[in-house]
């Protein structure tokens, strides 16, 4: 063999090396790196171990005289030519390529296999690049969902490197922003409470009894207000923790009968114990119960609590207007009111809340149609 060819025959066996599974890989496992071997090259191959023995095989057999003539150094026969490629690890890859139209077919043969093998060799470093650009997708797609924290590696020095740098940077100044968005919301909302709990005295103190219809309302504006800020801290809480601080067993049935006695709704159900926020879920179920008598007679509310499939369940129905089907999912978002709403005390919070408190504990919070008229929250936990 010359010298060209022999060192052309190592960088192939360097490739194959690479395109073909490990030693230790089942026998099955080399089928397809083999058949696409044989289908670029028209041509019979077989793989055999640092031993001799046979591993696997594509195409026709190959006998043993051709066997021996290949390993021989023996490159022409009458009829076909054939190839053996010594692997790093000690394993053979032998060819057969049978003679079609002379001289130019074999030529042409050892091109194709140059080029199914560099192909086959290729494959590994593409792949690796793909995966490293779906890692990257993936991170892009969890901070779309809310995962302000998502950053992806940084491996090597290339596009896709600088790519994963510059997505890391720009999460991190989102984050950022975001974060101080966070801060700035609890600051504020805390320090207001102070104002608040001095107008409350003072109003006290100025109405004195004479007009009392003007303290009540003082009053009522003053608690609605202080009621919108306590839903701003509890969503900038939510925000800053996106997993429970802490958790502990709480009586559903018992939370909802305290609170459906402060606005007179009707409770029924089984005593249910759930793991989780008490406070949160206070907030939850009041959340449900004065939405549910604000868009309806108090006395038609009712609340459930039960076990369905594994999971709790609480159910509020009114017998209120209802709630069109194209805002069953807006009525979620936060300070979205509908249309028939808007005169309606409150921020907008209480139900986007109830939302993210569900999800915090593993759940989810939907709306709707109830039976006969009227509007059915469930929350399943």
């Amino acid at each position: 063999m010359a010298p060209h060819e022999a060192r052309m025959f190592e960088g192939i066996a360097r490739v194959a090396a690479q395109a073909l599974p490990p030693a230790d890989a089942p026998a099955e496992a080399f089928a397809p790196a083999l058949r696409e071997i044989g289908d670029a090259l028209l041509a019979d191959v077989a793989l055999f171990d640092a031993a001799g023995a046979l591993v696997a095989a594509a195409g026709t057999p190959l006998s043993g005289e051709e066997l021996a003539r290949a390993r021989a150094g023996e490159l022409h026969g009458h009829a076909a030519y054939w190839m053996r490629f010594a692997l790093p690890d000690g394993r053979e890859l032998v060819a057969r390529h049978a003679y079609q139209h002379g001289h130019w077919v074999e030529i042409g043969g050892m091109a194709a296999l140059l080029a199914a093998l560099v192909a086959l060799g290729a494959y590994p470093l593409v792949r690796r690049l793909t995966r490293r650009l779906e890692r990257l997708r993936a991170r892009v797609e969890a901070l779309g969902a809310g995962d302000l924290g998502a950053r992806v590696d940084v491996e090597g020095r290339d596009e896709v490197a600088a790519l994963a740098r510059s997505f890391n940077g720009a999460a991190a100044r989102i984050e950022r922003l975001v974060e101080a968005q966070r801060t700035l919301l609890a600051g504020v909302s805390h320090e207001l409470r102070t104002p608040l709990a001095r107008i409350r005295v003072a109003a006290e103190l100025a109405t004195d009894g004479a007009r009392p219809e003007l303290a009540a309302e003082i009053e009522r504006s003053v608690a609605e207000l202080d009621e919108g800020i306590g839903e701003l801290l509890l969503a900038s809480r939510l925000d800053a923790q996106p997993l429970l601080a802490q958790s502990e067993p709480v009586d559903l049935l018992a939370l909802a009968a305290e609170e459906a006695a402060r606005t007179g709704a009707q409770v029924r159900g089984e005593p249910l114990s759930v793991a989780g926020d008490a406070r949160m879920l206070r907030r939850l179920v009041r959340n449900l119960l004065e939405n549910a008598c604000r868009h309806g007679d108090a006395s038609c509310v009712e609340i459930a609590v039960a076990r369905e499939g594994g999971r709790s369940l609480v159910r509020v129905d009114d017998c209120g207007p209802g709630v069109p089907d194209a805002e069953r999912e807006r009525i979620f978002e936060p300070f979205y009111r509908p249309a028939a709403s808007q005169e309606t005390a409150g921020l907008g919070l209480g139900l986007a809340l109830v939302r993210r408190i569900a999800r915090h504990h593993g759940g989810d919070a939907r709306c709707l149609a109830r039976p006969g008229g009227g509007t059915r929250f469930e929350v399943v936990l």
